[in-house]
């Protein structure tokens, strides 16, 4: 039994600290609703048939020398297009600040490959050619709802008239490509777009959704190109809270995904035609992507606990709507995640407390036959039967609650809802470590700087408390090893988000309580 807790504790802190390595292209299985294109109503299925076959409208050709810039700005974002490939030069989303206080930018600059580049192949041969442009500046707003820009190239048999249509409101943009005379039609989010920051714990980078699987395709992953064919959803660019993504309103025919100067890059291939798509490059707020009915919202990926995520998420966003704090929201949601446990860890800690009174019998056992396992094992066995106990009851509860701990985990990780969430007193961001009392710098190649703060201190002061009060049935030798472990577990807490340190913490002091009150009713039982 002694082993097996060691094993149990241990097992558990590898699973909670690298749950991400260990699991990181979990697909997710999930209900996607198609795009509202993909199902259109009755009464409109007649004018989308003639729409698609639409041949697209010729082309001038075009000479433009010098290229063109245009910015277009809502209450949400601020873009600027240009004539080089018809494609994005920037993209400022204004709801969310990064540390200094600026505006999110989710591209600064085009990268190895420009947003929504397109071109004849792969290669993307089309993205820096100029275009002609019909439009100007757009500022969008209550009063002046939409706009329009439109850009033309044809050269060699070659046309492409590309429309973007705009909106007050919505990080939405609707995107018309109509092209003629290429043997093959390639669009990409280019190889930055959507990307503020690079973050360890999740996947930063291209993904794909075929049907209801997500396929992340980290950089490493795409020596060898992929590509997809079937039930293709969308196609992303993302990090652990933004992302920028295409969403298709037309057939398109393959989904690539591949490393271009060393960058990875995704993109799409369809046939000449008529080509539409939903653009989006803005933040993973759930309750706005799924308002999109486009599917957006399953890129917040939950991983392999999503099934108990999602619910845990509605509920800490239900209460924070009545608390109008996430810490509290947090608080709350550790206390009604922990009641259904009560009962079950209340006959754990009883049982263990019984494996403690019977420890000299267990030890005269051990001793007398230590030269013959199974007639130990029988008596043993023997043993728990005689007094009611059960050598695994201590594990059984802890075993139980990874799941839930793990899909709360997952959830507090990733909800852009606690990106600079403040709690009280210090903590101004759950989302970030807490940094009281400053930062320790990196010493060693393999260890960076470490944040240092009380909320972790507490947490493992907590749990060293915990682990004093409930009753073990260890060796001295194995129990100097175990007080270790609020030690290694403070330390792996330092950099870690202070919703998370908040969560585990407060778990640690319903569990002092539930122990306190546990022991207490035990004092004056009698030893079996």
């Amino acid at each position: 039994m002694d082993n097996k807790t060691i094993i149990a504790v241990v097992l558990s802190f590898l699973v909670i600290v690298g749950y991400q390595l260990l699991f990181p292209g979990e697909p997710q299985k999930a209900p996607v609703k198609q795009p509202a294109e993909q199902q259109p109503a009755p009464e409109a299925t007649k004018k989308d048939q003639a729409q698609k076959a639409e041949a697209p409208k010729p082309v001038a050709e075009t000479v433009v020398a010098d290229e063109k810039e245009i910015t277009v700005e809502n209450d949400l974002f601020a873009a600027v297009f240009t004539s080089r490939g018809g494609t994005i030069k920037s993209w400022t989303i204004k709801p969310y600040k990064d540390k200094a206080g600026n505006d999110v930018v989710l591209l600064k600059k085009p990268g190895v490959v420009s947003a929504a580049g397109i071109g004849t192949s792969s290669s993307f041969d089309l993205a820096n050619v100029n275009f002609s442009v019909t439009g100007r500046n757009l500022k969008l707003d209550n009063t002046n709802k939409t706009g329009t820009l439109v850009f033309e190239y044809a050269k060699d048999g070659k046309s492409v008239r590309r429309t973007y249509t705009f909106s007050a409101g919505t990080y939405q943009v609707e995107l018309a490509d109509e092209v003629s005379g290429f043997p093959e039609y390639w669009i990409t989010l280019g190889s930055d777009f959507g990307i503020f920051e690079k973050d360890d714990s999740i996947h930063v980078g291209p993904t794909v959704l075929t049907g209801t699987d997500l396929k992340d395709l980290p950089a490493k992953d795409l020596k060898e190109p992929k590509v997809f064919h079937e039930n293709l959803k969308w196609i992303v660019q993302q990090d652990k809270y933004f992302f920028s993504a295409l969403v298709p309103a037309t057939p398109v025919e393959e989904a690539k995904a591949f490393l271009l100067q060393d960058s990875p890059v995704v993109a799409f291939k369809a046939k000449s035609g008529i080509n539409k798509f939903h653009l989006y490059a803005g933040p993973k707020e759930a309750d706005r992507l799924a308002a999109l009915n486009i599917g957006l919202e399953h890129v917040i990926d939950f991983g392999f606990f999503s099934i108990v995520a999602r619910p845990l998420f509605w509920i800490l966003k239900f209460f924070y709507q009545f608390l109008g704090n996430y810490g509290w929201a947090i608080i709350l949601i550790t206390i009604v995640t922990r009641i259904p446990f009560i009962p079950l860890m209340t006959k754990s800690q009883k049982s263990m407390k019984k494996l403690q009174e019977i420890q000299p019998l267990m030890n005269e056992i051990k001793e007398k036959y230590k030269k013959d396992p199974q007639k130990q094992q029988a008596e043993m066995m023997g043993l728990y039967k005689k007094h009611k106990v059960s050598p695994l009851g201590g594990c059984l509860p802890m075993l139980l609650q990874i799941p839930v701990f793990l899909a709360l985990y997952q959830v507090l990780l990733r909800a852009i809802e606690l990106r600079g969430a403040p709690f009280m007193l210090w903590i101004t961001d759950l989302s970030g470590p807490d940094t009281l009392f400053g930062h320790i710098p990196a010493v060693l190649p393999l260890i960076g700087g470490l944040a240092l703060g009380p909320l972790p201190i507490l947490m493992g002061a907590t749990m060293f408390i915990q682990q004093k009060m409930t009753p073990s049935t260890m060796d001295p030798a194995q129990a100097k090893m175990m007080l270790m472990m609020p030690l290694v577990f403070t330390f792996v807490f330092l950099n870690m988000a202070s919703g998370l340190v908040l969560y585990w913490l407060i778990g640690n002091v319903l569990g002092i309580i539930q122990q306190f009150f546990v022991n207490r009713s035990l004092t004056n039982e009698p030893a079996h």
